[in-house]
């Protein structure tokens, strides 16, 4: 179910409410950008995987976490699946990399939201 943000403007009180930095379509890729970060183990291969100066085989990231390799692999096709992390199988082992235009994608799209100067 697709579903549109609108914008009602009220000119009863208030000052107007700033515009919108993003677009409609915008909010939805990047929510599903973030919803496959927003785990704390996902985000955990993440860092693990932005600090690497290569490829991270499977078995030393199922290595840094008390989870099982079954948990692991399914936290790792999330990723996979939202364009975060490629890999590339080497005999038996994957090895697992940033995809580090989708980090900036994140990255750009936070800019974006958080252009509007904080209330303090």
């Amino acid at each position: 179910m697709k579903r549109e943000l609108t914008v009602i403007q009220n000119n009863n009180c208030c000052l107007p409410a700033p515009e919108l930095t993003i677009a409609h379509d915008q909010a939805v890729a990047g929510a599903t950008l973030l919803a496959a970060i927003a785990d704390p183990t996902r985000l955990s291969i993440i860092n693990m995987l932005s600090a690497s100066s290569g490829a991270v085989c499977v078995c030393d990231i199922t290595g840094r976490f008390t989870l099982g390799q079954p948990t692991i692999s399914h936290h790792l096709r999330i990723l996979r699946e939202a364009g975060l992390i490629e890999g590339d199988k080497r005999g038996k082992w994957v090895y697992y990399s940033i995809v580090p235009s989708k980090l900036r994608e994140i990255q750009t799209l936070l800019d974006k939201v958080f252009s509007q100067p904080a209330l303090v």
